[in-house]
């Protein structure tokens, strides 16, 4: 029985090839998306979960409250280390320091005698205790986290020590140095880190060095009023100690050591390891954070692919029907049983899911190496893993029963004699309104797509010609980690950067104007008392402000100094003062921490200080050489290459013990973006799926249609009906149709585009243009599918369609 199942499933595939293709084409582009967007929601949510102990695993926050609001940082103060060690003695609190932009220094065996390797590491350069390893418990290829309660020795992940040493068995009691600063010992190989993780070690030296050495990373020990997000504490919680516990005697932590006043409270709080990477308020170590909200969106993404497949495969299916008829209705004559029919149809489907899913298998497989430019991974995936595997044949399951139940139960259900009789008609196969409710769906989850396309492509073509408030073009900057004696050549450095032909300005800074770093500082204006809110710091020379094009509305810029003598500060931070003329402010006085009063020259317009995600932050700025590590260069845009290879050359001729990264600002800021740019490409990919798949959904529609109403066309061409007139009665049904699918998508549209919107503080408005343009592009992309098959049935010779009556 089974045999003659199959052979007759292959018979009619055969006998029906393009039905066959549209239907395995169909699922197969569906179930491959729906394939790569489990890989890319399971990778995201897998971060950090290779650790045996990562649900116990809690990271310590610290929460600012403010008449403004409530800030999270997610460092803490330096003291708050050893305090909470003594308060909370039964949890394990480690720390870890985290470098950016550091130079590793290849030394070999002699500290003293460089190898002439050094390497900028913009990440992965951190500094720990052994505490932080029995929070972490990394695997160990040589040494023990013991090694690291001893200052100047440093411990390297495997990949790390082959980049610099050979093999990993090469590097142990070798020297590399750091910043040009420090000489350690390296005392230990890790395992390397898996791709999926928040921290990711390359390079971990003890944190007795870092104590050590106070001035090179700006320790400050008994500082508790400052706070970096680079110094972060961590927390093994033990089974008999729940996280509220721990929670309750952080407020009584917060209690004793922050200063609470009548506008400012500063309190610490738990934050799950399993919570890290999705919370962009807090931030992590690693390269990017998503939210849990973007993983259900792209989740839901892949359920609506897969129901469009499937609702394809149903339009198909149910307008074949009508021509396997006469074969149902022998086969009731002969004895056949409706439930066995019902089985054999379910039979065909499951095989033409199985051709659909090896399709798929194949377009996943050969699109997974391209993956990495739609989401932040980066190391190479397989399609044949087990969850992936078993994912791909819980689908197959699900989208046979789906897909196939509603055609297996009508075909199975005719009546014998009217389909001898070649009776069959609309009526028997359940009428088109199922039909058309199926393709108003479609439409519907499409112009959701085509609307958050239309949304993600103008708000990053706005983020990409927003005006900054500074000239980010032609900008190059050089990042390095330099000395004091090193700092002492920057002057002359800069006069032979004058000297070069296209450069018009150079500037040495802690910072660019925008950037992901955030120094803040409490501060205390015209010898008031501390404000409420926190400013941040950004330290540059006097040509800071004419480099990056900074306008001045007020004042002047501060004179050349090597230490702080005057500040220049943005419009932010007046307004939040409640001064309303940048005149009035020009002779004030403004001090952060406990350090000396320094009077306010310049008002410069706001410039944005981070991403378009964040508002402007009332900033300061000042002179202050120990600061500076960035070489910020305004070349003329007419000869970029040329003048970028003469500026390394004149770095590496003042600073050849020093490595440097070299990029454009404009390339920088558009970082920023990375993850809205990519989420923009995978809105338009599946929005042309989608598309792709509804015009499949329409041809079987209008198949069926054409099918039905053979015998009205023919009627209708003989009464003096056109073949225009004829496409027009095909047509205006589905623009119809796509009109109430449009009423159905628009709201879930406007409300799932306004929240993701909502991530930036400067954005577009969601105006009627955008849907205009979605409904627009459903309408004619419907008329261009349906135009096909009707004019066919409008060309028809009516004479056959007549006589077959």
């Amino acid at each position: 029985m089974l045999k003659n199942y199959l052979k007759i499933a292959f018979r009619n595939i055969a006998r029906h090839k393009s039905f066959a293709f549209l239907n395995v084409f169909g699922l197969g582009i569906g179930i491959a998306a729906c394939l790569l967007l489990f890989i890319v929601v399971r990778y995201e949510s897998s971060y950090d979960q290779f650790l045996p102990n990562h649900r116990s695993i809690y990271h310590v926050v610290t929460q600012d409250k403010t008449s403004d609001g409530i800030d999270y940082t997610a460092g803490i103060p330096f003291p708050a280390l050893e305090a909470l060690r003594l308060d909370i003695p039964q949890v394990a609190t480690g720390a870890l320091f985290a470098s950016y932009g550091s130079q590793v220094t290849v030394m070999g065996i002699d500290p003293n005698v460089a190898s002439g390797k050094k390497f900028i590491e913009d990440k992965g350069i951190f500094f720990a205790d052994p505490v932080w390893f029995k929070v972490f418990p990394y695997k160990w290829l040589s040494g023990t986290s013991a090694v690291l309660q001893q200052p100047d020795v440093t411990v390297l992940s495997k990949k790390m020590a082959e980049k610099y040493f050979g093999t990993w068995q090469q590097a142990m009691g070798q020297f590399i140095r750091l910043d040009n600063a420090l000489n350690v010992k390296v005392a230990g190989i890790l395992e390397d880190m898996p791709a999926n993780s928040d921290y990711p070690l390359a390079v971990v030296t003890s944190f007795a060095t870092f104590k050590n050495n106070p001035g090179v990373y700006n320790y400050l020990g008994t500082e508790w009023g400052s706070t970096t997000s680079n110094f972060q504490l961590y927390m093994a919680l033990p089974d008999n100690i729940s996280p509220a516990t721990i929670n309750k005697q952080l407020l009584a932590f917060s209690a004793k050591n922050y200063v609470k006043t009548a506008v400012h409270e500063r309190t610490n709080f738990l934050q799950p390891l399993s919570d890290i990477h999705f919370d962009a308020r807090i931030g992590n170590l690693g390269d990017h954070t998503i939210s849990k909200a973007t993983l259900r969106t792209l989740s839901l993404i892949g359920v609506f692919i897969i129901i469009m497949a499937c609702i394809n495969f149903i339009n198909l299916s149910t307008a074949q029907a009508v021509t396997r008829s006469k074969e149902i209705g022998i086969r009731k004559v002969l004895g056949g049983r409706r439930m066995s029919l019902f089985w054999q149809m379910m039979g065909e489907t499951a095989l033409i899911v199985v051709f659909s899913i090896i399709v798929a298998l194949a377009l996943a497989a050969a699109c997974l190496p391209f993956i990495k430019n739609v989401a932040s991974i980066d190391e190479p995936l397989s399609i044949f893993t087990l969850p992936t595997l078993l994912f791909t044949a819980a689908i197959g399951i699900g989208v046979t029963l789906f897909a196939g139940f509603y055609p297996s139960l009508v075909l199975s259900g005719f009546r014998p004699m009217l389909a001898l009789k070649n009776k069959i008609t609309s009526a028997s196969i359940g009428g088109l309104s199922l039909r058309r409710g199926l393709v108003v769906l479609q439409f519907a989850i499409s112009q959701v797509l085509i609307i958050g396309t239309i949304v993600a492509i103008t708000q990053m073509s706005f983020v990409r010609n927003a005006d900054l408030g500074f000239n980010k073009n032609a900008v190059l900057v050089l990042t390095a980690n330099m000395d004091s004696a090193s700092r002492s050549k920057l002057q002359v450095f800069k006069q032979e950067l004058s000297s070069i032909k296209g450069i018009q300005s150079a500037t040495f800074s802690s910072d660019v104007p925008s950037s992901d770093n955030n120094w803040g500082s409490n501060f205390s204006y015209n010898h008031g008392p501390d404000e409420n809110f926190t400013l941040f710091l950004k330290y540059g020379d006097e040509d800071y402000i004419k480099t990056f094009g900074l306008e001045l509305l007020a004042g002047r810029s501060f004179i050349a100094s090597d230490t702080l003598r005057e500040v220049v500060v943005n419009e932010t931070l007046l307004k939040k003062l409640g001064v309303k003329d940048p005149k009035s402010a020009i002779g004030k006085d403004i001090r952060t921490g406990r350090s000396t009063w320094l009077p306010i020259v310049g008002v410069v317009k706001d410039f944005k200080t981070n991403s378009l995600r964040d508002e402007t932050k009332p900033t300061m700025i000042s002179t202050t050489l120990k600061y500076y590590s960035n070489v910020s260069v305004k070349i003329k845009s007419n000869n970029l290459g040329n003048t970028k290879e003469a500026v390394e050359k004149a770095w590496e001729k003042y600073f050849p013990e020093y490595a440097n990264t070299t990029t454009y600002m404009d390339e920088n800021i558009n970082n920023f973006y990375r993850q809205e740019t990519q989420l923009a490409l995978l809105y338009k990919l599946f929005a042309a799926i989608a598309i792709l798949i509804s015009c499949l959904g329409l041809y079987g529609l209008v198949s069926f249609m054409a099918v039905q109403r053979t015998k009205e066309v023919g009627v209708r061409k003989v009464l003096g009906a056109s073949v225009a007139n004829i496409v027009y009665l095909f047509s205006k049904e589905f623009t119809i149709l796509i009109v109430v699918a449009f009423a159905i998508a628009a709201p879930l549209a406007w409300y799932m585009m306004k929240e993701w919107l909502g991530n930036f503080a400067y954005r577009i408005s969601l105006g009627i243009g955008v849907f205009a343009i979605a409904v627009l592009i459903s309408v004619v992309i419907a008329w261009l599918t349906v135009g096909y098959k009707s004019v066919r049935a409008a060309m028809a010779n009516p004479v056959k369609s007549l006589r077959a009556e």
